[in-house]
């Protein structure tokens, strides 16, 4: 095998052709998006949310300039030499590039292995103010199935949970993993690797200490439920937060010390059977996100069971989305800049990256 995990590759790729897989290519499927220190772009934003950071900058909020934003993302040259896997949205498994090819076609013929996010977002959970619930249980098998017809082969569900006054409460932390669970081993049977998101939130004032009792209570009550739901867990992948204290709290830990509290909450909480852990970046700014990652990497004093690999998306995507402003002319810069941060990424999965200066590198 090369450094590509060619040979992997090519196991999924016949896999895809030959018809629907069993676990174990399940299992080959989710190692293959965390072999060689590659990780995963997410690029799978709503329509209101990517419409609102086009009026942030300026783009104008229309489903044409959404189409040439996702072309701008899939054709950039090379992405598949650090980028293993892509989460689409739904209008973007749709959509295709000016020269009329499906956007997840390209990313095939590229080697990067498609995904979907399937949940339909939080809504207020009744009797339980300012907690939230992901809605998309309901139509999910027939979706599934969908997905996987039109070529995806993973899968995403977020959950959130927010610190304040009281919360987050344990009712709302379990009947969210429970629905991590559910949707996991729907998945599993639809043969799609589903990655598992079950994020705490930056947003508040707490301190890294609570933002790490927080995430061993979800993570512990996030793998009862799939336990409990039978869920493979060879056949998935983790996207947890780092862990982080609130974004308003004065006091901001360095990398390495957010990367000793990350990996001593793992190591508590996740089975060594998961074959990857794909960090969100939440909030951090491109920087950020990619200075922690390499501290997670570079730190460990004993090779850990899992792979510790990326699902970035602001991360990666703003400086470029900022860069092209709506602008073909500036697609060539954008492209650049999309290549630049996931080499950083690339790297940081290996625990070898350097700081660049940098122009732009908030989110």
């Amino acid at each position: 095998m090369n450094d590509d995990g060619h040979a992997t590759r090519v196991t999924v790729w016949v896999s895809l052709a030959m018809g629907k897989p069993n676990n174990i290519i399940l299992s080959q499927t989710a190692r293959q998006l965390v072999h060689a220190n590659k990780g995963l772009l997410a690029m799978d934003e709503s329509i209101s949310t990517c419409n609102q950071r086009f009026r942030d900058i300026g783009i104008p909020e229309t489903a044409e300039h959404r189409r040439r934003y996702r072309e701008l993302i899939v054709t950039t040259p090379d992405l598949e030499r650090f980028i293993s896997g892509a989460i689409l949205s739904d209008e973007t498994i749709r959509q295709t590039t000016s020269a009329g090819d499906l956007m997840i076609d390209v990313l095939i013929k590229k080697g990067i292995v498609p995904g979907i996010k399937v949940d339909k977002g939080t809504v207020a959970m009744a009797k339980f103010p300012d907690e939230k619930v992901t809605e998309g249980l309901d139509g999910l098998a027939p979706r599934l199935e969908s997905y996987y017809q039109s070529g995806a082969r993973f899968a995403k569900w977020r959950a959130v949970m927010r610190i304040g006054p009281g919360i987050p409460s344990a009712t709302c932390m379990r009947f969210n993993a429970q629905l991590l669970a559910r949707y996991a081993a729907q998945c599993q049977e639809a043969f799609l690797v589903p990655v598992v998101e079950p994020e705490v939130l930056m947003d508040g004032a707490h301190s890294i200490e609570t933002c790490s009792g927080v995430t061993h209570e979800f993570l512990h009550l996030v793998f009862d439920a799939l336990t409990e739901h039978r869920v493979d867990l060879t056949a998935m992948l983790l996207k947890p937060n780092m862990i982080l204290p609130g974004n308003a709290n004065a006091y901001q830990p360095d990398a390495k010390e957010v990367a000793a509290a990350t990996l001593c909450c793992l190591t508590d909480c996740v089975p060594a059977a998961v074959p990857g852990i794909v960090f969100l970046s939440g909030g951090q700014s491109a920087q950020q996100a990619t200075e922690r990652l390499n501290a997670i990497n570079s730190t460990l004093e004993t090779a850990p069971p899992w792979k510790l690999s990326l699902s970035f998306s602001r991360a990666i995507l703003q400086p470029a989305l900022q860069l092209w402003g709506g602008e073909d002319v500036n697609i060539t810069a954008a492209q650049n800049a999309i290549l630049q941060h996931a080499a950083a990424n690339h790297e940081a999965c290996a625990g070898k990256w350097k700081q660049q200066p940098t122009t732009n590198n908030k989110q």
